[in-house]
């Protein structure tokens, strides 16, 4: 059955379903195109789900991605898309591209939609370095950076430093409780084979001990550079439930922009230690849903730098803001604790696949086939990049 629909026109919320995901091996060298990853973890998608790819009739991807639908479609054998959209604004967009395609297959508008991302973003270039390169130009999209770039601010990583330093100066929050999520993040993954750090965990003073990228990030709050593609087959709950795959449910499914948005570098608002745009997502999904915090069994947040991990749980109301730090104190975020997060490694740990292996680990958890399986898992959240324009998820076992 489904859940009951409380998201009034949302018509998407509780009618449709994650029914396959796929995803090739992450590796920091795949010897591969990032069509061929594209192409192998579409299928992945498909096989679970026991569909044939000529099924498939519609695609939503990322603006950032570079394998375009019409490639992908010719490769998996699809005569005709009736649906296919981008969604912008970096890893921002990874549940959003799920959003797009529960809205897509719940207005009739396709029956079948998959959503992928597929990069070789550490071995073809490194995707961190920054937009010192890049060229300059009349465009909003360039002139933007002439805000931030001459001082120096010129990295994802500096971006988030600066957020990072005002939460440390208002709340008392320190290096040490980012660490924590760095340690629960690494201890997921170190039992998790298809992880990059697989059998590597790390302390917290392994933390303290990591070089400085730029403070107050030390090298183990960064995310990783991975090469690897994923992929989620979407459709309708009623579908869903005729195919191989065992439903995960979208229970809800938001985007979010808040006032003064920009990308990575919004430091012109009243306060710069919370994440609006992820608060609208969150209220969003609660109405849609009719859950709350206290139905949520564990959350997968983005996590491609461990500072913006705490605002996260602030802005969903699992405690009052600047209390993240005691929130997830004592193991409270790992395997056995008040809200395990990431488990199956998240960016930190397992790869950096802009946030669509973490949809994945989700239906994997309401699946109950993690490999670090939350006992009675019926409702995840999951979270799209910070700092940016953002989306979110509420992913619910089929019953």
């Amino acid at each position: 059955m489904s859940i009951t629909n409380n998201a009034g026109t949302t018509n998407y919320a509780g009618t449709t379903a994650i029914a396959g995901i796929g995803a090739t091996a992450f590796t920091k060298d795949s010897g591969r195109t990032p069509m061929q990853l594209a192409v192998e973890a579409c299928v992945l998608a498909c096989e679970d789900a026991g569909l044939d790819p000529s099924r498939v009739d519609g695609m939503v991807t990322f603006s950032a991605e570079q394998n375009p639908e019409i490639e992908v479609a010719r490769n998996l054998g699809i005569k005709e898309l009736k649906h296919f959209s981008m969604i912008h604004h970096g890893g921002g967009a990874a549940c959003g591209t799920i959003a797009q395609a529960a809205m897509a297959v719940a207005s009739g508008q396709a029956d079948y939609v998959l959503a992928y991302r597929a990069f070789n973003e550490r071995s073809w270039h490194r995707f961190g370095t920054g937009v010192q390169a890049n060229p300059a130009g009349a465009e909003a999209s360039a002139t933007q950076y002439a805000w931030t770039s001459p001082f120096g601010l010129l990295t994802p990583a500096s971006w988030v430093a600066m957020f990072a330093t005002r939460y440390m100066h208002e709340y008392g929050a320190t290096s040490l409780d980012f660490g924590r999520v760095a340690v629960a993040d690494r201890k997921h993954a170190a039992t998790n084979p298809k992880a990059h750090f697989y059998q590597r965990p790390v302390t917290l003073e392994d933390h303290q001990n990591s070089r400085w990228i730029v403070e107050p990030l030390h090298l183990l709050d960064c995310c990783q550079e991975s090469d690897g593609g994923q992929a989620i087959l979407v459709t309708t709950l009623e579908r869903a439930k005729d195919l191989k795959g065992v439903p995960a449910v979208i229970a809800g499914a938001a985007q979010g922009v808040a006032e003064d948005q920009h990308m990575m570098r919004s430091y012109f608002r009243d306060s710069i230690t919370g994440i609006p745009e992820m608060g609208l997502c969150a209220r969003q999904l609660w109405a849609q849903s009719g859950l709350t915090t206290a139905d949520i069994q564990a959350a997968i947040f983005y996590d491609h730098f461990s500072p913006l991990v705490l605002p996260q749980i602030e802005e969903f109301g699992f405690c009052e803001r600047g209390e993240a730090k005691d929130f997830i104190a004592d193991g409270a975020i790992e395997l056995g604790g008040r809200l395990p997060i990431n488990t199956h490694g998240g960016q930190l740990g397992e790869a950096y696949i802009h946030g669509m292996n973490g949809i994945a680990e989700a239906v994997r958890l309401v699946r109950g086939t993690s490999v670090n399986q939350v006992p009675g898992a019926e409702n995840i959240i999951v979270t799209a990049g910070t700092a940016v324009p953002t989306s979110a998820l509420i992913i619910q076992k089929y019953r």
